[in-house]
């Protein structure tokens, strides 16, 4: 029973991983990967000493820092919000409005985020009238992209992801509130005692996830948004892999940078995992 789901992914996730070799050679297709010069490390060494490395870190960092800060931490708030509404319909009408943002094609959601935000839109007058700038668009503006970028990432999934943390509130068992409100317990502090420890394993799991992938922030949404005058604070290591790969057809180069992002993420990962079982006895294995 088990055999496709090994099948797919040896052929999808594992096989393509021989194609990384290229990242140690400097790749012609017409000599193929086996008859292509190898060149060792020197695409890493050219990568790291590069005039746009510093500039790649540093972006790639801050918009995995305040995806964490704020995109992490909203769809928990949200589940913790609605597990507070007694109005089963109210309650309903809400996670319904909150899952919609994310079956919208990110195509669209790219759009749309566009049109509020260029000048004359509705997001960008609010904006205007609270700071008293001039209107001019806001992804034209490198201060505004990354928190143009984290709001809309918050608008399209904190309803999706709450759905993980709704489901883990219902394992909690009903008689630890029964006893709280017993000893007279508001339900600001059954949250905070109750709900609160019976989300934290599923809160680190998750978490322990989202920092497998800290150096891969939604990279498709920023090459959608983004654009040459905002390269200073919107271009991150994967947009940068796209560009030299797919744009400039420096393939080896790109692999080279691919394959250092996804070791960094992995060294962060195993961290993380190690951490957190040291910690709290919770972990991915």
């Amino acid at each position: 029973m088990a055999l496709p789901i090994v099948g797919y992914y040896i052929v999808f996730f594992y096989w393509p991983m021989v194609g990384a070799v290229i990242a140690f050679q400097n790749f012609s297709p017409m000599k193929g990967i086996w008859g292509s010069e190898w060149v060792g490390l020197d695409h890493f060494y050219a990568f790291v000493n590069g005039h746009y490395f510093w500039r790649l870190l540093r972006n790639t960092l801050l918009l995995s820092a305040y995806s964490l800060l704020f995109e992490f931490t909203t769809p928990i708030v949200l589940a913790l919000l609605i597990n507070e509404v007694r109005s089963r319909l109210f309650r309903n009408v809400v996670q319904t409005v909150s899952y919609m943002p994310y079956f919208v094609s990110l195509i669209v959601v790219c759009g749309i985020v566009k049109d509020l935000t260029r000048s004359g839109g509705l997001v960008n007058l609010v904006y205007t009238f609270i700071s008293g700038t001039d209107g001019q668009d806001m992804l034209q503006q490198p201060g505004l992209f990354r928190g143009v970028y984290v709001l809309s990432e918050i608008w399209q999934r904190a309803g999706w992801e709450s759905i993980i943390y709704m489901a883990a509130l219902t394992a909690i068992d009903p008689k630890q509130y029964e006893a709280a409100r017993i000893d007279g317990a508001s339900r600001l502090r059954q949250m905070w005692s109750i709900t609160l420890p019976g989300l934290a394993p599923t809160i680190i799991i998750m978490l322990i996830l989202r920092l497998g992938y800290i150096l891969e922030v939604g990279y498709e949404k920023i090459i959608l948004l983004y654009n040459p005058v905002t390269y200073e604070t919107a271009d991150v290591i994967s947009t940068f892999v796209y560009r030299k790969g797919l744009i400039d057809f420096d393939w080896s180069f790109s692999s080279a940078v691919g394959l250092f992002n996804s070791v960094i993420n992995l060294a962060v990962l195993l961290f993380a995992n190690a951490l957190s079982r040291r910690l709290s006895r919770n972990s991915l294995w």
